[in-house]
């Protein structure tokens, strides 16, 4: 079985969205999400051995326009640099930990923390339904609010107004991360 998964769909082969669908991950009771921190700008390449080691894995990217004095160009860029999630029993660690991009799990007193399934699940489906997303500060403060409709239905986060447009920044709070994204004022 070959499950990686990957936001936003790029050109690049690496890239591609090579997994089964989240309901035919493993479902042990013991196996749920983590998140392994890496090497400075190795996510891909982890991402590539982890496909190789057959290891469930999503890294959430966003496509941001940059410019220099010459040119733009648009780049797929990780949504949280030094993360990639990996969906495995924690008996099997060690096979992620082999890889020599990877220093190690986000942990609380010494033991791998699992990320509630509810959270990776709902990135990814924001993420593949096309939604703009983009990092923002993690925040812990300010009004929490839920999703009711659309591709986030049941997000919780905090609620922000930038310009027109309404924004919800989800927060994970596991790995002290936030994305921003545009919502309607409907949702």
């Amino acid at each position: 079985m070959n499950e990686v998964e990957i936001a936003n769909q790029a050109p690049n082969p690496m890239l591609q969205d090579n997994s089964e669908s989240s309901e035919q991950l493993p479902t042990s009771a013991h196996v749920h999400w983590y998140a392994a921190y890496v090497c400075s700008r190795h996510e891909k390449q982890v991402v590539s051995q982890l496909q190789e080691r057959r290891v469930a894995c999503f890294l959430p990217v966003y496509r941001s326009l940059r410019r220099w004095k010459d040119r733009r160009k648009e780049l797929e860029l990780v949504l949280f640099p030094g993360y990639v999630f990996v969906h495995l029993d924690l008996k099997d660690r060690l096979r992620v930990l082999q890889l020599p991009s990877v220093v190690r799990f986000v942990s609380f007193n010494g033991h791998p923390a699992p990320l509630p399934d509810s959270e990776i699940e709902i990135l990814s489906k924001g993420l593949a339904s096309g939604i703009r997303a983009e990092p923002h500060p993690y925040l812990k403060v300010g009004h929490r609010v839920r999703v009711r409709s659309g591709p986030l239905a049941g997000a919780q986060g905090i609620l922000q107004r930038k310009k027109e447009k309404f924004r919800v920044v989800l927060s994970i709070d596991l790995i002290m991360r936030s994305v921003a994204v545009e919502v309607d004022e409907a949702d």
